[in-house]
């Protein structure tokens, strides 16, 4: 069997699109995402662009909610919003219902002026500060996950100062391998987050104790771009029995947050299904009487957003070509940082039937990581024409920068057979518009 990084077993340019149905192809208009033809959003924008599809975000929503609803499930949804943070993905997932689930003060505020209600937000991250704290306990958010000793500690002094009780969740680290990349996995006992499972029932009867604090529950999240259920089925099973350990010392337990991480098939490879996921979390949960949380984001906008870009120079060498695209690490860094793989398909239908050859597909960024495909079979491609990039709707424009002083792409969203831009390209005297010369 071929490994899973071995060229040959890419999927065809035509298998990608076929198996994206809000994509397709027009023999004339080329490719069409929710019947808006993408080379009409180039010729009108301009590219680097990221464009995302409103219709496949509500589609994945209501799939995964309705997996939970058809398993018996009653389960909140916190969006989270480090996956994408547009105030326009915000307000979409707000009006269907969702939470968000934020990581810092700046993602507090912007779901809360996307008209996502502090009482439906959950605050999680490893390393909240004091202003933080401060700001949630003002907001009276829904929840806070506690994710150390240390921060329960600061948290009950801020409560009491601010004279307010804040109703907090442990986040337990359940030494579980997600079987993902090293540097999204969050569940192993040598990983940063979350308390150790044998340090979590001293903690939560501590917490009860404490003035001005409230322990509703246990969070838990493992990692990102899981791909299997296997890790989700240890973790559920793991939080089950500290569940009932809990209760046994009298504790009250009356929520468990099981996190996100659900992955996507970026190279049509096998994912696990949000059914799959309910089976998961209804085999352990099924008989405690608690109420249950998750935390998507990748599952939910990956798929639903594409990165467009247009060729500058195809680089001819004595291995292979080079094809040189205007977008760069600084747009889309997760192929330069996780060595991610991400689907790159002609946005031209006359290019797209073109006979593959190998090429690597690179950004002009001063970095060798600038690479988005290495060897890859792709249709000959020409100096202007434009690709999509696939799946870029997670972790893309949300992790951009201005690195070569490169300015930020635009954003566009299509909903019901219109686009509309949602943030304007960065223009480039913004880049130092915040600079002084020193005095």
């Amino acid at each position: 069997m071929a490994p899973p990084n071995d060229p040959t077993t890419d999927p065809s340019v035509q298998d990608l699109v076929a198996a994206r149905p809000w994509l397709e192809y027009d023999a004339i208009a080329g490719l069409v995402l929710d019947d808006v033809p993408l080379a009409g959003i180039a010729d009108t924008v301009g590219t680097p662009t990221w464009v995302y599809s409103a219709a496949t975000m509500r589609a994945r929503y209501k799939a995964l909610t309705g997996a939970m609803n058809d398993a018996g499930l009653d389960v909140h949804v916190h969006y989270a919003v480090k996956a994408n943070d547009s105030l326009a993905a915000l307000a979409l997932f707000g009006g269907e219902g969702a939470g968000a689930d934020v990581v810092s003060g700046g993602e507090l505020l912007k779901a809360t002026r996307a008209g996502i209600h502090p009482s439906r937000i959950v605050y999680s991250g490893v390393g909240k500060s004091q202003n933080e704290l401060r700001l949630a306990l003002s907001e009276d958010v829904g929840q806070i996950n506690i994710e150390s000793a240390e921060e329960l500690e600061m948290l009950s002094a801020l409560a009491a100062a601010n004279d307010r009780t804040v109703r907090i969740a442990l986040r337990v680290n359940p030494d579980v391998d997600a079987g993902t990349n090293d540097k999204i996995t969050t569940g192993r006992a040598t990983d940063k987050f979350g308390i150790a499972y044998d340090d979590a029932v001293a903690l939560y009867a501590k917490a009860a104790a404490m003035p001005r604090i409230e322990p509703v529950g246990l969070a838990m999240h493992i990692g990102s771009q899981i791909l299997g259920l296997a890790p989700y089925r240890q973790a559920f099973n793991r939080m089950a029995d500290l569940v009932h350990t809990l209760r046994h010392k009298g504790l009250s337990v009356t929520t468990v947050d099981c996190g996100g991480g659900l992955g996507i098939p970026y190279r049509n490879e096998p994912a696990p299904s949000p059914a799959g996921l309910a089976a998961a979390m209804k085999g352990a949960f099924h008989n405690l009487d608690v109420r249950l949380a998750m935390e998507p984001g990748r599952w939910l906008v990956g798929p639903a957003g594409v990165l467009l870009a247009s060729v500058v120079l195809v680089k001819q060498t004595a291995f292979e070509p080079f094809v040189v695209l205007d977008a760069a690490m600084n747009d889309l860094v997760r192929p330069a940082m996780y060595d991610a793989w991400h689907g790159i398909v002609p946005v031209s239908a006359i290019d797209a039937v073109g006979p593959a050859r190998r090429c690597s597909v690179v950004g002009p960024v001063c970095e060798s990581g600038d690479t988005f495909a290495r060897s890859r079979l792709l249709p000959p491609l020409v100096p202007n024409a434009r690709v999509a990039i696939l799946d870029a709707g997670a972790y893309g424009a949300v992790m951009s920068s201005t690195y070569n002083a490169r300015p930020m792409a635009a954003e566009v969203w299509v909903d019901g057979g219109r686009w509309s831009v949602i943030r304007d390209r960065q223009p480039i005297d913004a880049l130092w518009e915040r600079e002084r010369l020193p005095t």
